[in-house]
């Protein structure tokens, strides 16, 4: 059973309100390692100076969107086994196949509760402490 504290998670979106509010929804689940990025190409810069455990990714991105970073991060042999989840605004079938082809581990759909971001969380990683 990992320890969500030690848990390393960068959180890709656009949006810095968005940023804001998985950050606080990470703090209440216990992770402490947040990093934030503005768009999948900062997020992807970050991720190769510093891995990490986890990737929660907004998938309507400049620069890079997610399913590009996703893409990216699959194909880069330090990065393609850390765990992937993509946000989205829409349960968008044709976009939620595309992403699985390309090896997202989960994906929740905005709005989101805390409750179902752990739960989409540990259904990836594990039952958190």
């Amino acid at each position: 059973m990992p320890a969500a504290r030690m848990i390393s998670v960068v959180v890709a979106d656009d949006q810095s309100s968005m940023r804001s509010l998985i950050r606080h929804g990470l703090s209440q689940i216990g992770f402490t390692d947040i990093r934030e990025a503005p768009d999948g190409d900062s997020a992807l810069k970050a991720l190769v100076t510093r891995p990490a455990h986890l990737v929660l990714s907004d998938l309507n991105m400049p620069i890079l969107d997610g399913l590009g970073l996703l893409k990216t991060v699959r194909e880069t042999e330090s990065l393609k086994k850390m765990a992937f989840i993509m946000l989205t605004g829409s349960g968008d079938r044709e976009t939620v196949q595309r992403a699985i082809q390309l090896g997202v581990n989960n994906y929740v759909v905005k709005p989101f509760t805390v409750a179902n971001l752990k739960e989409r969380i540990e259904a990836v990683l594990g039952r958190l402490q």
